[in-house]
């Protein structure tokens, strides 16, 4: 099960920095988790601080 990104999400970048799949990018609207590509590590939703990222 993939990670996800909420609307909550602030564009910081924190958690693209800390994702070793390199599967998280800047989308339209907020950052976004390319499921397919998603280890499910948590890193992430670990260095997110406000919170946005939970898993699916």
């Amino acid at each position: 099960m993939a990670y996800v990104i909420s609307d909550a999400c602030v564009s910081c970048g924190a958690c693209a920095a800390q994702c070793p799949a390199e599967a998280i990018a800047e989308g339209a609207e907020h950052f976004e988790i390319d499921a397919d590509a998603c280890l499910d590590c948590g890193a992430c939703a670990d260095q997110c601080p406000v919170e946005a990222i939970s898993a699916e």
